[in-house]
């Protein structure tokens, strides 16, 4: 543990950085917010449409398919765009979990500030 003094400059400058990281770090979670939405609106269109197509084949018994069935071959048909909407589910958590940082950070910075004004004007 470091026994360094603290500037009141010092702790400003911390809280300047770390509001241009919650800006950088907002405009990342709204970027990859939207891709994310994108990639789920073309993925339920894409096993819908599949869905409407394995509803009016028939297994190769005959009979129709089930709605199991039907589920898992749309699926299969949608493989990519599945995964696609995986990776960017945990990208926006992975961002959302980056913004939660950055603020603990802040109250963390600014108990610091806190603590420095009142130990400078104690002197």
């Amino acid at each position: 543990m470091s026994n360094a003094v603290v500037t009141p400059a010092q702790v400003e400058q911390q809280l300047y950085n770390l509001s241009k990281e919650i800006d950088e770090s907002t405009s990342k979670l709204i970027e990859i917010e939207n891709q994310y939405n994108s990639y789920k609106a073309h993925y339920e269109i894409a096993m819908a449409k599949a869905r409407m197509i394995y509803s009016t084949k028939s297994s190769p018994t005959g009979k129709n398919y089930t709605v199991s069935e039907r589920e898992d071959m749309a699926l299969i048909d949608n493989e990519k765009l599945h995964i696609q909407v995986a990776m960017a589910e945990a990208q926006v958590k992975a961002a959302r979990a980056n913004a939660s940082r950055i603020k603990t950070k802040v109250e963390i910075a600014r108990s610091i500030g806190t603590s420095v004004r009142s130990a400078m004007e104690a002197l």
